[in-house]
């Protein structure tokens, strides 16, 4: 008889082939059975048990349920690692505890990992986390490699962080005696000073805009249709004369410095002043002894000329001596009219004028001093300094951003006669030998 099972004759697959084969059972086979499953069977033995006769495979019952030991570490694979079943800890343990084992091959510590790259038989790197309570102090953490060199900084999370400082609070001023004391303090030494006509008038070189005693208002005796049309470059063009005659008055040489020119002098002495951005063209801050790189003459100067047309350049003093002899210099190249180099309206301010962007974001003072802050793009350079850099408006009235309310946690007004403002500002900074001995050694 051929196995179809693939094994013993008569093992189950043998006996399940023989039931399907049988022919079903009749009605009266059903009976049969249910009538003899109805009959009580017959007591067990006392020595037979589930477990075997007399207790024949009890051992091996038992040999089966017994738990499997734990693999012999020396056999285990290098790329497979054993972890043993989780042991319940107490609630109360500290992270000094020791941590669970992790077994890798006979003959390493208890609580080492070793790390194999794929491929490679040979350990490469090990790390040890050996938090202990007789070696370390409680609730520190330390790893360490197999040759007991520690792989990270020790950790201690017991002990106290130190308290981070609270950032430094708002810088406030709130007169001219804390801008004072910034400088005082060398928290203060790039300066940037605007400056306009005001700063002028202590000399006799009136304003452009003071209803009375303005400039506008009293050149009347020019012809000129409105009091802008004297520096406008199509007014120029068409009629000349009444600049020049104004010239005569305006040219350097006629007005000296007074005590706010030598307080901007004193600055640059001092090595505080970064530069000096002025309106005017009167040629003071050169004449006081500020040297041309610290200054930016925004609305240009009298100390060179060129053509208005072609832009050629022309000599200064040549210049000069014809518009005070009542004469108009003209270009040798396209024989236009010759003008210092004043910046009229209609024209660019000069190139120089655009050092402003770096300038004012290298600024930790800006000091702004006689000007009305009404003539574009000059007045817009203002905002241009960092926010938290501290802005001295020293002035007759409140102009610019200095007239919103309430000002600037970094803003400081501080109205009046400027000569007398200038003064105060120099006994706050104990400077008064200083600006004393400057104006007697300055020979102008």
């Amino acid at each position: 008889m051929r196995d179809l099972s693939g094994g013993i004759p008569g093992s189950k697959a043998m006996k399940r082939i023989t039931a399907a084969v049988q022919p079903p059972n009749t009605a009266a086979d059903r009976s049969d059975k249910c009538h003899k499953s109805r009959q009580p069977s017959a007591a067990p033995s006392s020595r037979e048990s589930p477990l075997g006769t007399n207790g024949q495979n009890r051992a091996a019952f038992k040999e089966q349920i017994k738990p499997k030991p734990p693999p012999d570490p020396s056999r285990t694979k290098s790329s497979q690692l054993y972890m043993p079943e989780r042991q319940t800890s107490n609630r109360n343990s500290s992270l000094g505890s020791p941590p669970r084992s992790v077994h890798t091959k006979s003959g390493q510590s208890k609580g080492s990992v070793e790390r194999r790259p794929p491929g490679t038989g040979s350990s490469q790197s090990s790390v040890e986390k050996s938090p202990t309570k007789t070696n370390q102090a409680k609730g520190s953490i330390e790893w360490r490699t197999s040759g007991g060199k520690p792989l990270l900084p020790k950790l201690n999370l017991s002990q106290k962080q130190p308290e981070t400082k609270s950032p430094q609070s708002p810088l406030r001023c709130n007169s001219l005696a804390d801008i004072a004391h910034l400088i005082l303090k060398n928290r203060c030494r790039k300066i940037i000073v605007m400056v306009g006509a005001g700063i002028s008038t202590p000399s006799g070189i009136p304003d452009f805009r003071t209803p009375g005693s303005g400039l506008y208002a009293n050149l009347k005796k020019y012809h000129v249709p409105y009091p802008e049309a004297i520096f406008d470059i199509d007014y120029f063009t068409y009629n000349p004369r009444p600049f020049f005659a104004l010239a005569k008055e305006l040219y350097p040489g006629k007005f000296k410095p007074n005590v706010i020119h030598y307080f901007l002098r004193l600055l640059h002495e001092k090595g505080l002043l970064l530069r000096c951005y002025t309106q005017n063209i009167d040629g003071l801050e050169r004449m006081v002894g500020i040297p041309a790189k610290k200054l930016v003459e925004a609305h240009g100067t009298f100390s060179s000329a060129s053509c208005h047309l072609c832009y050629t350049p022309f000599p200064a003093k040549e210049a000069r001596d014809c518009i005070m002899s009542g004469k108009s210099p003209r270009c040798t190249i396209c024989h236009g009219v010759v003008k210092p180099d004043i910046v009229f309206f209609g024209e660019d301010l000069p190139k120089r004028f655009d050092k402003f962007s770096t300038d004012f974001p290298r600024a930790d003072l800006l000091i702004v001093m006689g000007t009305s802050l009404k003539i574009e793009p000059f007045a817009k350079i203002i905002n241009c300094v960092r926010p938290n850099v501290p802005r001295l408006l020293m002035n007759r009235d409140l102009v610019g951003p200095f007239k919103s309310k309430p000002l600037k946690s970094t803003d400081v007004t501080e109205l009046g006669e400027l000569c007398d403002i200038t003064k105060k500002f120099v006994k706050a900074l104990n400077w008064q030998e200083d600006l004393e001995e400057l104006m007697k050694s300055q020979k102008v």
